[in-house]
């Protein structure tokens, strides 16, 4: 079972929708839709940019590599950045940045297409300076070739990821699964953890599946027209969690866990656990749509928002984030 694309299996929640993700869903709809009405579309445009700094921050931290907020900032005028945390969180802000630009525009692709994952991940490597293309592996060191699947056997944690050369029927397999799933509006939001969680599971990528899953959800989340414009940070979300900040990792685990008998789903992993993984992870979406929302009243939008986000993080700031606090950009 384990080097068919039948090993990811159940990919979605495709029957009967249990009664509080459909009241979840509903809500996430309401309250997205309520997030920076009434501001100036140039506001909504410079916001976001503190939010990308935020989101490339937060990933950043989950990966365990410690970056600030304003240091990024820094770097995203300088060239070339000669430190490797702070080049990721530059590349990762890039590519974001580019995702706003098609969505902006109306041609952003499917986001669980091959094409686009193997895209995002050729951009972020390719955002990155040569020096750091490189990652330890069996104890030596590998060139991380952007936009290319693993050669390699890995493991992670407990988790066995398909065999180098089973990826692209994996990879295959996932896209025609979502494309299938992410039809209509409860399907385009509903879909989003479980492609998130595949997407790791088979880890096509020597290196940076991580960030690429959060990029790729970032994508979907702006299609399914839940995003407000960019507004709110998906990885601010994961990185902090409902509770503690274990939470997204073991839950992330917990979606692993194989079919538990035959009321569990006919799947080779458990529909259960990907229904309890969906309903934590459309929660933390609720609630950073929430956050954001409670941080944008019109009175003091830029000061508000600058302080509340960089604040979680450190003391002090320059440039766009000290003129957003001074509310320099409302109109």
């Amino acid at each position: 079972m384990r080097e068919t694309p039948a090993r990811f299996e159940p990919c979605g929640i495709e029957e009967m929708i249990p009664e509080f993700l459909v009241d979840l869903l509903d809500a996430i709809r309401e309250e997205a839709a309520e997030v920076g009405r009434g501001l100036h579309p140039d506001s909504v445009r410079e916001l976001r940019g503190l939010v990308r700094i935020m989101n490339a921050y937060y990933s950043n931290l989950i990966e365990g590599h410690h970056t600030r907020p304003r240091d990024i900032e820094a770097a995203l005028s300088c060239a070339p950045v000669d430190d490797r945390f702070l080049a990721e969180a530059v590349a990762h802000f890039r590519v974001q940045e580019g995702v706003d630009d098609l969505a902006d525009a109306g041609d952003l692709p499917q986001p669980t297409s091959v094409s686009f994952i193997v895209e995002l991940h050729r951009r972020f490597y390719e955002e990155m300076p040569e020096e750091f293309r490189y990652t330890e592996h069996g104890f030596k060191r590998v060139e991380i070739v952007p936009g290319a699947f693993r050669t390699d056997e890995v493991q992670v944690g407990r988790h066995l990821p398909p065999s180098p050369d089973r990826i692209k029927s994996f990879m295959a397999h996932y896209e025609m699964r979502y494309r299938g799933l992410t039809r209509g509006a409860t399907g385009r939001i509903l879909s989003i953890p479980a492609a998130h969680h595949r997407l790791n599971y088979i880890h096509p990528f020597l290196d940076g599946n991580g960030r690429v899953s959060r990029l790729v959800t970032h994508a979907m989340i702006q299609r399914a027209g839940i995003g407000a414009g960019g507004l709110w940070s998906i990885s601010r979300g994961l990185a902090r969690s409902l509770g503690d900040r274990g939470e997204y990792m073991a839950w992330m685990d917990t979606a692993d866990m194989p079919r538990q008998g035959d009321q569990d789903g006919r799947g080779n992993l458990s529909l259960q656990a990907l229904i309890g993984f969906t309903g934590w992870f459309l929660t933390v979406v609720q609630q950073d749509i929430r956050f954001t929302r409670s941080i944008l009243d019109l009175d003091s939008t830029g000061a508000r928002f600058a302080a509340v986000l960089m604040d979680e993080v450190e003391k002090g700031a320059s440039g766009p984030i000290a003129s957003f606090r001074k509310g320099s950009v409302l109109r």
